[in-house]
């Protein structure tokens, strides 16, 4: 390269005439939008959603007989066995009707629904 190839390159870069300067400066309001999305929406919803998930294995790990609970499927019933190597428990869901369900498809107790819809009402 001469120097006359090497000073019109500098020039055009000064000018910001279409090169990577001018790139970066337009896309800077851009990073910075979603920099403020970040940590205002995104990063707040991914600590409450890891929250959530591990109040859930909380909740599950301490189920016990004689708790009501509700599956995922819509399932009102009382637990009678839990089998821990299994992962399985014994739901009585009517006077003489027992079923087994995987742990996993529990999707709360009955006790805490009733004190939700309770405090929403007041």
């Amino acid at each position: 390269m001469n120097t006359d190839t090497i000073s019109s390159i500098l020039l055009l870069i000064q000018q910001g005439g279409g090169g990577f300067g001018s790139l970066l400066v337009s896309l800077w309001p851009m990073l910075l939008i979603f920099g403020i999305f970040y940590f205002l929406l995104i990063r707040p919803q991914q600590k409450r959603q890891r929250q959530m998930q591990a109040d859930r294995d909380q909740m599950l790990s301490s189920l016990k007989a004689g708790d009501k609970v509700i599956t995922s499927g819509g399932i009102y019933g009382t637990i009678v066995t839990v089998r821990e190597k299994e992962d399985v428990i014994l739901l009585r869901i009517a006077q003489s009707v027992s079923i087994e369900i995987q742990r996993g498809s529990i999707a709360g107790l009955q006790g805490s629904e009733t004190k939700e819809t309770e405090t929403a009402k007041q």
